[in-house]
């Protein structure tokens, strides 16, 4: 379960910019390291940590020069993941150039099962001021 804390914050954009406003964010955000992603293939596979290593840098060596080439990738029940370069949409037809181009972005689709796994996180807010107004 994740368990989230009421923020304020002063919000920067938008119709209601310098008012307050009232948002939820993690207590404890879990990070996971690289360093134990790593043991945790190892315990649960018969590869070995330098196996493992060396698996994530081709991974990531092939990540990087499928975007490079502005291609996509099917990673199988993980996940997709595919450049994009979206456009600035100009006047007239002649002002479209290398200049209207934004920057580049990758966009991930999770797969079922990661989606499937998304829709059971289980999550709690813990708001004193909602509590006083139950309890009374």
């Amino acid at each position: 379960m994740i368990v989230f804390k009421v923020v304020e914050r002063v919000l920067g954009v938008g119709p209601r910019k310098g008012q307050k406003a009232y948002g939820a964010e993690p207590k404890a955000p879990l990070k996971f390291s690289q360093e134990w992603l790593i043991e945790r293939i190892v315990r649960e596979t018969s590869l070995s940590e330098g196996d493992v290593r060396n698996v994530l840098i081709t991974l990531k060596n092939i990540i990087k020069e499928v975007v490079t080439l502005g291609g996509s990738l099917d990673l199988g029940d993980i996940f997709s993941l595919r450049t994009t370069i979206p456009s600035k949409m100009e006047v007239k037809e002649e002002d479209v150039c290398a200049t209207s181009l934004k920057r580049p972005r990758i966009l991930v689709r999770w797969k079922q099962p990661i989606s499937d796994a998304l829709k059971k996180i289980e999550v709690e807010v813990d708001n004193p001021k909602r509590k006083e107004k139950k309890g009374s």
